[in-house]
């Protein structure tokens, strides 16, 4: 199974991430960081493939992928 780090103090909440997720398990959190954006959120990392296009899509690069 993937790890997949998220760097929330530093994301703006653009939604690509969100938006090519293959697997639709991230979503932007109801919480905001100290930029005063909503940040990313992973719903279930079980169904995660570890695929990390949504890494390659931050621009940002808050994401992180590895192997377990």
């Amino acid at each position: 199974m993937p790890r997949v780090i998220f760097r929330e103090e530093r994301c703006k909440g653009c939604g690509f991430c969100v938006e090519f997720c293959p697997k639709k398990i991230l979503t932007l959190g109801d919480t905001m960081n100290n930029l005063g954006y909503q940040f990313v959120v992973m719903e279930s990392i079980d169904k995660c493939t570890g695929c990390a296009i949504c890494a390659m899509m931050c621009p940002e690069a808050i994401i992180e992928v590895k192997e377990a």
